[in-house]
Order: structure tokens, then C-alpha cells, then sequence
């Protein structure tokens, strides 16, 4: 490398630091701003992967910017001149060596980081709270593993119906557990802010994931995998709440006992949420209906109520 080259060098890592400087980022500011296009998501699991997606992708521009500068380089230092060609050159071991290794410690360097996220993101620690998500054609039913019924001494639960969409409430800053299976065949329990899914099978096979959500909030929740008729109108919404909603909820479910029809937005009111879901709403399941999501067509359906629990079991 001559003289200029390595000023330029020089020249171009102070711009680096000095751009850095400016902006005043700490190296978490820094991450979450250079997401490249990654989604942001609202548990500990999705912050792993963005940083994992995110220092991949700086090493790949590195990588493209190396690539691009020897290309130009090699274009301008050795350009035809005079009508004479450049000296050819059949063997460098040691270039051939360095574009060898160098590839190989890339990949083996992301490789180990991708096994470390993934090892973390399906990591199944000791759950500060457990759900158990049962999924049915065409809807969903969430059991709290935490708090029974006096009556019944069966765990506290809520489900959905044609009239009235399942809310999910998980507690913000716990080890929040989920333990899957389906009544008849294959679902996909996917909130697009975990940024992560699992399918939810049959009872032969139980599926279980592990999440800590940091976000407050409501989310929608959807099937993610094709199930039949009504596949697309299986929604339900998910809340975030603080711990000490969370308990007040379980005990208001607890209370009220899983024979009160209304028991899921009683309990929601008690903490002070919305009773009814408001990132989504029931489709309107009459098959002749012009518009399946029309909402006056589901407003003529309220009150009726008809299907309830659509074949879920216990």
C-alpha cells in the first residue's frame, strides 16, 4: 500500500470516530437505532436477535466495503497504460492463504453468535408464570397455570367466540411461559412482536416457548399457519401489564369463577383496562356475508352468541 493509500486510510477512520463522537450514542442507542429493516419487538428474546441481525449485517458492509475497495483498487493500480498489460502474476500463496482463512473465520465467528442468541431465545429457565395456549377451529383458550377455581379447582381461563375476541394478559418483566397444544390439528400461536413463533400441534406433541416482555401495551395475536375455513379470523389480542395487574387479574378470574360467561372483561375492567379487545374484532362468520370483516355485519351478531368454544374440550 503506498504513501496515499494508507492516508486515506487514515483519513476515512477518523471521519468514522469523529461521526460517532458527534452523534453522542452509547452502544445501546447505536444498536437500536441500526436495525437495518429488523422489526422492533417488545421482549428481552427480540432485543437478542435485533442486536444478533444487527452487527451481521455491519460485518457483511465491512466484508462488501473490503470487497469494493479491492476492486477499485485493483481497477485504477494495475488499468492497462501505454497499450501494455500489467505484470501477470499465476501464484501468491500468501494472498491465497489470507482470502481462505479470512472467509472461514467470518462464518465461524457468526456461526458461534447465532448459536449463542438461539440457544438464549429458546432457553426454558424457571417461569415466573405459566399459560397454557390451546388452540381449536377457529379460535383460542388461555389457562392460567397459576390461579384455580374455588368451585371447580380447575385453572382459571378465558376463551374466545364468534362475538367476543380471547385477550391474553402477561405481566411486563417476567418469565412468562407458554405450554401449546391443539384440540384437533396444526395452529400457529405467532405475536409479530415476539418475533418469534412456535406451532401449536395436537396433544401427541407439546410445544413450549419462553418469553419476557418489556413493552406495555396491546398487541395482535394470529394463527400463522393454515388451518381451514375460518383461518384468518383466528385472532386474539395480547396485553402487557405490570405484575401487580397481572396477580389483581388471575385473582379477579379466580373469583368471579370459570362458569361467569363475562368473566374476562369483568376482570380487565378491575385493572382498568379495555373489556374488550382493541387491536382486532371478531370477523363475522355467515359464509354468504359479502365481507367477512364487515363490522356491521358483526354487530348484528352480538348478544347472539351461539358458538361457544367451537369444539374446544377439557
Amino acid at each position: 500500500m503506498g504513501r496515499g493509500s494508507g492516508r486515506f486510510a487514515r483519513l476515512s477512520l477518523a471521519a468514522v470516530l469523529i461521526a460517532l463522537a458527534v452523534t453522542g450514542c452509547s452502544r445501546a442507542e447505536l444498536e437500536d437505532n441500526l436495525r437495518f429493516g429488523w422489526p422492533r419487538g417488545i421482549t428481552d428474546q427480540a432485543r437478542e436477535m435485533r442486536v444478533l441481525w444487527t452487527w451481521s449485517s455491519v460485518a457483511a458492509l465491512v466484508v462488501g466495503v473490503i470487497v469494493w475497495g479491492l476492486i477499485f483498487w485493483a481497477s485504477i493500480v494495475y488499468r492497462r497504460r501505454d497499450g501494455q498489460l500489467p505484470r501477470q502474476v499465476k501464484f501468491n500463496l500468501p494472498i491465497e492463504i489470507i482470502y481462505t482463512v479470512l472467509p472461514f473465520l467470518t462464518i465461524a465467528v457468526l456461526f458461534y453468535y447465532t448459536a449463542v442468541v438461539e440457544s438464549r431465545v429458546v432457553a426454558l429457565p424457571k417461569p415466573d408464570t405459566t399459560v397454557t395456549v390451546v388452540a381449536f377451529k377457529w379460535n383460542w383458550e388461555f389457562d392460567y397455570n397459576d390461579r384455580r377455581d374455588p368451585a371447580t379447582n380447575e385453572f382459571v381461563y378465558t376463551f374466545g367466540t364468534t362475538t367476543e375476541i380471547p385477550i391474553l394478559v402477561v405481566p411486563e418483566g417476567r418469565q412468562v411461559r407458554f405450554i401449546e397444544r391443539s384440540n384437533d390439528l396444526i395452529h400457529s400461536f405467532w405475536v409479530p412482536e415476539f418475533l418469534f413463533k412456535r406451532d401449536v400441534f395436537p396433544p401427541t406433541q407439546i410445544n413450549q416457548f419462553q418469553i419476557v416482555p418489556r413493552t406495555k401495551g396491546s398487541y395482535v395475536g394470529r394463527c400463522a399457519e393454515l388451518c381451514g375455513t375460518y383461518h384468518s379470523q383466528m385472532n386474539f389480542e395480547l396485553r402487557v401489564v405490570s405484575d401487580a395487574d397481572y396477580q389483581r387479574y388471575l385473582d379477579a378470574l379466580a373469583r368471579l369463577g370459570n362458569a361467569d360467561p363475562d368473566r374476562q372483561a369483568k376482570a380487565l375492567t378491575e385493572i382498568g383496562q379495555a373489556p374488550r379487545a382493541t387491536t382486532t374484532y371478531p370477523f363475522d362468520t355467515n359464509r354468504t356475508a359479502r365481507d367477512a370483516s364487515e363490522r356491521s355485519s358483526r354487530e348484528q351478531n352480538q348478544g347472539q352468541g351461539q358458538v361457544q368454544r367451537q369444539g374446544a374440550t377439557r
